[in-house]
Parts: structure tokens; C-alpha cells; sequence
């Protein structure tokens, strides 16, 4: 199977359907192959989103969800904080997934078919990636390159991200294009970083 993270549009139906329960709310998201963790919702995702439901208050803000597969992040965050959603992924039958999982759970979004950032026009609030880690280096970083151009000021970048995926020089990374980086999750070999537009 391709990597997720690029084009694959001629893999065959196998349609999973998953519960989730999040903030006392009930999610269910169709999934496909072709699309990274169809089975289950990821473990470093729900790390991502709880770190994230602990932090100052969401409320009334702008999120892009960058690379976002068939929504999980962009869409659990939108319901339970009233968030502005803009999902972007390359693939376009995880865009495809993405927006049917908004209208099953009643959330509005604007879904992006892009390459990185290259479709991506305007700024958010909040910028979500949980990284393509196999599409290599090259690509994540030009995804943490390019979010500082879209972040309002005062906006923050979220990333999670394992030990093992290099998370040491993530941070590294994330320092250097932001020029500040707080790690406030860390546990278990799992990494949430925060870089802030200032």
C-alpha cells in the first residue's frame, strides 16, 4: 500500500466505521483504505486533542488541521470548543472521508486539497499537525516552515510527535523557525509541542 500520505485514489472499498467518545460527546468517523489508522483513532491524535483540551480556552478561534486524514483532530476539537474549521490533506480520498465525517457529526468545514500548504490561503488561530513522519523530514519541516506564515500573531502550532519519529529534533526544528518552543506533553516516548506566532 502507498504511504498515506500521497495520492493513491485506485485502492479498494474496505469502509470501517469508528466510535469515539471525547469530552463526553459521541463521535463516529468512516474510514477507507488508503487512509492512515482506519481501524482505530491514533494514539498520538487523542494525545494531541486531549493535551489541547487542557490548554487556555479554545472558544471562537480559527484551526487548520494540516494533513488531516478523515478528520479526527479538526473535527473532535470543532464540536466540543465551537472552533472554525479548515481541514487540508493531499489525498483526496481522506478529503473526501474528512467531509462526510463533518456532516455525520454535525460540524461545518472548509476542506482543502493541498500539497502542504500550497492551496492553504489565510491565517487561523491554531494549526494542528500530527506529521506524515514516513513522507520524510523534507516534508515536515516545510509543513512547520510554512505555518509560521499562517498563523495570525499570537497563534499557535500544536505538533505531536514519538521519540522514536524524532521528536528531540522537532523541537529543535520548531525552535529555529519560531524562535520558541514549550513542550507540554511528554510522556510514554509521546511529544506535544507548542510554537507560537509572536
Amino acid at each position: 500500500m502507498s504511504h498515506y500520505f500521497k495520492p493513491s485514489p485506485h485502492l479498494p472499498e474496505q469502509e470501517t466505521q469508528i466510535i469515539y467518545h471525547f469530552a463526553g460527546k459521541k463521535f463516529a468517523f468512516a474510514t477507507n483504505s488508503g487512509l492512515f489508522s482506519r481501524a482505530h483513532v491514533d494514539p498520538a491524535s487523542e494525545i494531541l486533542m486531549q493535551t489541547l483540551g487542557s490548554t487556555p480556552p479554545l472558544s471562537g478561534q480559527s484551526l487548520l488541521d494540516m494533513g488531516c486524514g478523515y478528520g479526527v483532530i479538526g473535527i473532535v476539537l470543532a464540536k466540543t470548543y465551537g472552533l472554525a474549521l479548515t481541514q487540508a490533506d493531499v489525498n483526496p480520498r481522506a478529503l473526501e472521508y474528512a467531509r462526510r465525517n463533518a456532516v455525520a457529526n454535525q460540524v461545518a468545514t472548509n476542506t482543502i486539497q493541498s500539497d502542504c500548504f500550497a492551496e492553504v490561503t489565510g491565517k487561523f488561530h491554531i494549526i494542528t499537525i500530527n506529521p506524515p513522519i514516513h513522507a520524510g523530514k523534507v516534508v515536515t519541516y516545510q509543513m512547520y516552515e510554512e505555518s509560521a506564515v499562517h498563523l495570525e500573531k499570537g497563534g499557535s502550532l500544536y505538533v505531536v510527535t514519538l521519540k522514536k519519529h524524532g521528536a528531540e529534533s522537532t523541537g529543535r526544528k520548531l525552535m529555529q523557525v519560531f524562535g520558541n518552543c514549550k513542550t507540554i506533553y511528554k510522556k510514554n516516548g509521546y511529544y506535544v509541542f507548542q510554537a507560537i506566532q509572536v
